[in-house]
Formats: C-alpha cells, sequence, structure tokens
C-alpha cells in the first residue's frame, strides 16, 4: 500500500475517533454533572511502506502518521440550576457525591437526587448517597427536607420539637481529579495514582442542579469540522487510488 494512502487512513481512523466523542459529548449535553471529554492525538514517525528508491541512503526515510494517544476529561464545573427540589443538590466547587453501586462505591457530580420506596437518598439509577455514616435513611413522616451548605440533612416530625438530623452528606475530593476514570451513569470511579483527600472548600446546594459542561455550540461546531476533514481525506484517497489505477491501465497496456 502506498504511503499517502496509510497516511490518510491513519487520519481517518483519528478523525472517526474524534467523531465519537464529540458526538457523545453533544448527546449528554442536558445530562446533570455530566463532564465532557477531550481527545489527544500525537505525531507517530513510521518506516515508509515501500521504497523504490535506489539510493541506499534514503531507504530509511520516515514519514509521519497520526495516532489516537488518549482521552481527557473536563472537570469545569457547569452552569447552575435552580430546581426548587428538596432532594436535589449541586456542588460549589471541585468535589464530589460519593454513592454506592453494585460496582462498589463510585463518585459523582450529577446531585438529582430521589428518595426511594426504602426511604433512602438515591441517584437517579438508584444507587444509595452516601453520607459520612453510611446511606441517608428518611422516615416516613419525615417533612420538609433541609440540607445546609456543609451537608447536614435534617428534616422536621411532626409533633417534635426542633428538627430531627437525618446524616451528613459526604464530600469526597481528590489529588489528582484528572486521573479518574468515567465509570458509566455520570460515575467516576479511582484509577492507579488517584487518592481521596479532604475537600474543605466545596458546600453544597439545595434546590439546585449542576448542569453538563458541554458548550453546545463549540461542540457542534467541531463536529462539523471533523466532518469536512474527513470527506476531504476521503477525496484525497480516493485521487491516489485513481492515480495508481490509471498508472497501471497505462503500463499494462501493450504497444501494437
Amino acid at each position: 500500500m502506498q504511503n499517502s494512502l496509510l497516511v490518510g487512513l491513519s487520519r481517518q481512523v483519528a478523525l472517526g475517533r474524534e467523531l465519537d466523542v464529540v458526538a457523545n459529548n453533544i448527546a449528554n449535553v442536558n445530562t446533570p454533572g455530566f463532564k465532557a471529554d477531550g481527545t489527544l492525538f500525537e505525531e507517530f514517525i513510521g518506516k515508509v511502506a515501500r521504497s523504490d528508491m535506489d539510493d541506499l541512503s534514503r531507504r530509511d526515510s520516515r514519514v509521519s502518521f497520526v495516532r489516537d494517544r488518549a482521552t481527557w476529561i473536563d472537570l469545569g464545573q457547569g452552569s447552575m440550576e435552580r430546581t426548587g427540589n428538596p432532594t436535589d443538590v449541586a456542588i460549589q466547587g471541585q468535589g464530589f457525591f460519593a454513592v454506592q453501586t453494585p460496582q462498589g462505591e463510585r463518585y459523582t457530580r450529577n446531585g438529582a437526587f430521589q428518595i426511594n420506596a426504602q426511604g433512602q437518598l438515591v441517584t437517579g439509577d438508584g444507587n444509595p448517597v452516601l453520607g459520612e455514616n453510611g446511606p441517608i435513611q428518611f422516615q416516613p413522616n419525615d417533612r420538609e427536607i433541609q440540607i445546609s451548605g456543609d451537608g447536614t440533612v435534617s428534616v422536621t416530625v411532626p409533633g417534635a420539637t426542633g428538627e430531627s438530623l437525618r446524616g451528613k452528606l459526604r464530600m469526597v475530593g481528590f489529588d489528582n481529579p484528572g486521573g479518574l476514570q468515567k465509570s458509566g451513569a455520570g460515575n467516576f470511579a479511582l484509577a492507579n495514582g488517584v487518592n481521596i483527600v479532604p475537600d474543605t472548600t466545596s458546600r453544597f446546594s439545595q434546590g439546585t442542579v449542576e448542569k453538563s459542561n458541554v458548550r453546545s455550540v463549540v461542540e457542534m461546531t467541531r463536529m462539523i469540522e471533523i466532518t469536512r476533514t474527513y470527506t476531504q481525506v476521503a477525496n484525497m484517497i480516493q485521487a491516489q487510488a485513481d492515480l495508481s489505477r490509471s498508472a497501471v491501465d497505462k503500463l499494462a497496456e501493450v504497444p501494437n
């Protein structure tokens, strides 16, 4: 295969990967707490696929390819939306909620919570939200849920004097948040080299949810740019293939 075709193919593979990431960002533009992904590529210097040159000093020539290296997560805070729902909670700062999932403890910025049939505070997927002493548990006669800035959960119980405590939301921080791994459903898992550290600066905000930090206009612009570039590369590859086909046809002609 000619080197130009290999270079074009490597570029198309990278563009396809970038398009998948952009499409996923756009699909989650309205998902509370979603963090956008970005792509990271690097130049890969490889040997030419074929050398027809007689000059031995040029047979070790190199050609530049593009290689998909990794994706990265934009952990920037999304805008805050006021809902008035007492079980909706947003985090002002860099902290995370801790939730208990079938795969183990996970961390999220999606604070669109609800109360399940067992009286536990849970995520939209039904995973219990963890407090400092385990899941937050409510009683059937609890009224007027209040969540303070430090995460203290209190309720009003008919016939009781004052407020009753139901726990305190756990705030989780990380020493290397950029190393977190997405674990589905807006959750994050710890990866090698990432450790939990105390977060004393972030605050909880009741009746509010953090929206996705995806910038829809930017992502749509990227999608258009990727699509156009992919088309240009495809046209280049087709032109090179047509040129090679024409050369073979001419070489195959037998003179009279």
